[in-house]
């Protein structure tokens, strides 16, 4: 054969084994609950030590929890050594577990801030405490409004793309006080309805409109409405954090006075209204947009003491084993933090916090040993970040979103635990966010392995979508989930529903939030298998998660996939 043959043929042999080794390989298999893997790190899920974290972290010495207290540093020293002892590795700031978040306290001075109202009957002052509130103004000391104009607005909503909107008659509202009701449409669907009840999204829309302050009340029958216990918090003021030049994540210089009125408030502030408060309420309720110009003026002078605070968020990774998807990262979280010591209620003043969140922290960490407990790394890496301040605003977890300790375009997808609700067996879920992406079908695919039934939300009224860290993540275009029990029980004896419309009136943000109460901590463990099992499904599974195409929270917070 002729040399110019031979290397021809070389060549031709090379080109056929190239195009043979250059032939895709097959996608990996998706994963399966039933995996092996997954059995073992399941198997590993203990109610016990669910409840020992919640005993500690409850305990009267931790002293609720409170940002920037002798508490809470003891708290993050509990759980840092919790995830010392697994052998998580630190995602902090500097090599360690901890990220700064420095925030700044803002209460407003019962004694020095003053509401008055102004109507047909001549000028009534507000007694501070018993018909209403003020907002902690977070950029300034003193701050007034005087004899200012007020519109009442319904809900304070605009949302066209619902068939919504309360300012479409509203006018030129520059200059005035805006007034609008607690909450949203009940028409809307549930998540949608809890972002239009946002009290920042319904503050934006108002400062955007020219309005100089806001006032906020409820319906007489909104189960939401605490006063004593909105009167207790306020004591504490707010928080907001802080960024690098020191500037407030909170306030706008526009809004020159915020007020949150009780029922006695609102007849004062509605006397002489042509339309009675019975017909405001009954539109409210059924949905029907308002805006009617009100014949009363407000007053306020707002002094606000202002303190610096430090606290700080954990971070804890585990590293994946995909030489690309380690790159990524699936984020657990839960917050540490609670209301401290407060005003005392029947002779407690400590605030513990037992199951908002000692609950979401403890099964954070049982999922973080499921994880460890694993013999392969899940494909993507997992951050277990524990924060700050989630009372306040969801601080910590929305300064991480905005400020995260690894690459911001890592973070593929939240699983938010917060007061799961331990109060009966767990028998079915309501995954709030699962609708909105692609993490529906880890979820179906976790809660069918387990056994556990999916439900709709009893509660839209509530408006959980946005009331828990998750969201800070949905805000920043991440996919999330916030996995709350049904109210099904499992034992006819139990009423769902009237258990946890008990906890919510009797327990929730109040000393007696302790570990007195008739915990089930095998539905703890339950919770830490199953956000387990979707966390690690997506951790497992090639493609990315992405919104849905045309949901409404891909579109108003990040692109469609």
């Amino acid at each position: 054969m002729s040399t110019r043959r031979l290397c021809a043929s070389a060549a031709l042999l090379a080109a056929m084994l190239g195009a043979a080794c250059a032939q895709p390989t097959a996608p990996p298999a998706p994963p399966s609950p039933d995996a092996p893997d997954a059995k073992v790190a399941l198997d590993t899920v203990s109610a016990d030590r669910v409840k020992a974290h919640m005993a500690t972290l409850a305990d009267d010495a931790m002293e609720g929890r409170g940002p920037g207290t002798p508490g809470y540093e003891r708290a993050l020293q509990y759980v840092e050594g919790a995830i010392r002892e697994m052998g998580l590795a630190p995602a902090g700031e500097s090599g360690g577990f901890r990220q700064r978040v420095p925030l700044r306290n803002g209460t407003a001075s019962a004694a020095d801030s003053r509401i008055a109202i102004t109507g047909p009957s001549g000028r009534h002052p507000l007694q501070y405490g018993v018909d209403a509130l003020l907002g902690a103004d977070h950029l300034r000391e003193t701050v007034t409004l005087d004899e200012a104009p007020v519109v009442f607005v319904g809900y304070g909503v605009s949302a066209p793309m619902l068939g919504y909107d309360d300012y479409a008659q509203a006018g030129d509202l520059t200059g005035k006080v805006v007034a609008y009701l607690s909450g949203a449409p009940a028409k809307f669907p549930s998540n949608e309805r809890a972002y239009f009840s946002s009290g920042a999204v319904k503050e934006a829309e108002a400062v955007k409109r020219g309005a100089i302050g806001t006032v906020s009340f409820t319906t007489p029958d909104d189960p939401r409405f605490r006063w004593d216990v909105s009167v207790a918090t306020s004591a504490q003021g707010g928080f907001s954090w802080l960024d690098a030049s020191g500037r407030p994540n909170r306030g706008d210089a526009a809004l020159r006075g915020s007020v949150s009125l009780n029922h006695s408030g609102v007849t004062r502030l509605f006397e002489g209204t042509p339309k009675p408060l019975t017909q405001i309420f009954a539109d409210a309720a059924a949905s029907i947009p308002q805006s009617v110009p009100l014949p009363t003026r407000l007053s306020v002078t707002t002094q606000t003491r202002h303190r610096a605070v430090d606290s700080a968020n954990l971070v804890a990774r585990l590293e994946g084993s995909d030489p690309v998807l380690r790159q990524e990262h699936v984020v657990y979280v839960a917050h540490i933090d609670h209301f401290g010591v407060g005003t005392p209620m029947h002779g407690d003043a400590i605030y513990n916090g037992a199951h908002d969140n000692a609950s979401g922290v403890a099964i954070v960490l049982e999922v973080a040993r499921a994880y460890r407990a694993l013999p392969t790394p899940p494909r993507r890496s997992v951050i277990f970040l524990f924060v700050t301040a989630e009372e306040w605003g969801l601080l910590g977890s929305d300064y991480f979103a905005r400020n995260p300790t690894v690459p911001k375009d890592s973070l593929v997808a939240n699983l938010s635990l917060d007061m799961p609700f331990l109060y009966h067996r767990l028998v079915d879920i309501v995954p709030y966010g699962a609708q909105h992406s692609t993490l529906a079908d880890p979820v179906a695919k976790a809660a069918a392995h387990l056994g556990i039934g999916l439900a709709t939300d009893p509660i839209p009224e509530q408006v959980l979508f946005i009331r828990s860290d998750h969201f800070s993540f949905i805000r920043q275009g991440i996919p999330a989930l916030f996995i709350k029990s049904g109210f099904q029980t499992g034992d006819p004896s139990k009423d769902g529903s009237a258990i946890n419309a008990g906890y919510r009136r009797d327990v929730y943000h109040k000393p007696n939030d302790d570990m007195s109460q008739p915990f089930d901590f095998e539905a703890g463990a339950m919770h830490a298998r199953l956000n387990f099992l979707i966390g690690w499904l997506v951790a497992q599974t090639e493609a990315r998660p992405g919104w849905n195409p045309g949901d409404f929270f891909g579109q108003v917070f990040g692109p469609t996939s």
